[in-house]
């Protein structure tokens, strides 16, 4: 049975737990890294995170007795379409991509149509993404000393059932979906996902009570080689957020420590507060599901 009542978004953004919630998953995301950086890297934009969801969804859905359903490459391309997620040819190039890294295979075919390209995820993608949902299930559970995670992992048919109501809404939920251009510098890029997840693991406790929070130890030089990605793109992502000033240095040059500033880092908790409150209605929708 589940425990740990529903939340709304705007209990979530207010709870006085939430930032460290937000540090909690921050760091817990960078481990999914880590511990898996090609994958991540896959899905560390914006636009490939809900292209991931979406295809994860799919495959959930998928009914034995149905051939046609489940993840096709055709689908996806129509769903990141008519969703306005990504063009047909960025889909289709992030599926080629998936399957060249073995994080998506094909299926023996057992469609009658044989224009269909029907793919499954792999064990590797499908541990990042449990990973990745157990995460927030425990970070819920701070609000409220609730047993989402516990429950994920004594049930697993709660993540297979959840997942997919949670993708579907995530990428209808203009909050999440759309955010705002003050961290959409860094969510639209490459990799800007991971980056904003290392600052804001950097936050100390009171960061949400002054209009300007100073972070030691940020450095463009080493976020460049923890993350993969070139040094002109990490100074890109930053210089746009600066020059609208989101964020600064206190030394010409990106030199000495990094601040950011109140409107940066609560746009960033109101665009988070949007999915974990998607999530928490997922799990209790899938909660009742299952008896």
């Amino acid at each position: 049975m589940l425990t740990g009542r529903l939340h709304s978004r705007e209990e979530i953004l207010h709870h006085p737990s939430f930032l460290a919630i937000e540090r909690e998953i921050a760091t817990h995301l960078i481990g999914i890294h880590r511990r898996a950086p090609r994958l991540a890297r896959l899905a560390a934009s914006h636009r490939k995170w809900l292209l991931t969801q979406t295809l994860f969804a799919m495959h959930a859905g998928r009914d034995p007795s149905d051939p046609l359903s489940g993840l096709t490459a055709s689908r996806l391309m129509q769903v990141a379409s008519d969703l306005k997620v990504a063009s047909r040819n960025t889909a289709a190039s992030f599926l080629a991509e998936l399957v060249a890294y073995k994080f998506l295979r094909d299926v023996p075919d057992e469609t009658p149509d044989r224009r269909l390209r029907r793919l499954e995820t792999t064990e590797i993608s499908e541990e990042a993404m449990h990973s990745w949902f157990l995460g927030h299930m425990s970070c819920l559970d701070r609000l409220d000393g609730g047993n989402r995670a516990a429950l994920v992992i004594s049930v697993p048919r709660l993540f297979q059932i959840a997942q997919p109501r949670a993708a579907a809404a995530l990428c209808l939920e203009p909050v999440w979906r759309d955010p705002r251009e003050s961290i959409g510098h860094f969510l639209w890029s490459d990799v800007g996902g991971l980056v904003l997840h290392d600052l804001i693991r950097r936050l100390p406790d009171d960061a949400r009570e002054h209009d300007r929070i100073v972070l030691e130890g940020v450095s463009l030089v080493e976020t460049s080689n923890e993350f993969g990605i070139s040094l002109t793109n990490v100074k890109r992502m930053f210089k746009k957020a600066e020059a609208a000033g989101l964020l600064g240095w206190n030394a010409p040059r990106n030199r000495g420590n990094l601040w950011l500033s109140r409107t940066f880092i609560e746009d960033y908790f109101h665009w988070q507060s949007a999915k974990f409150a998607e999530l928490d209605k997922a799990v209790h929708w899938a909660a009742t599901r299952i008896g």
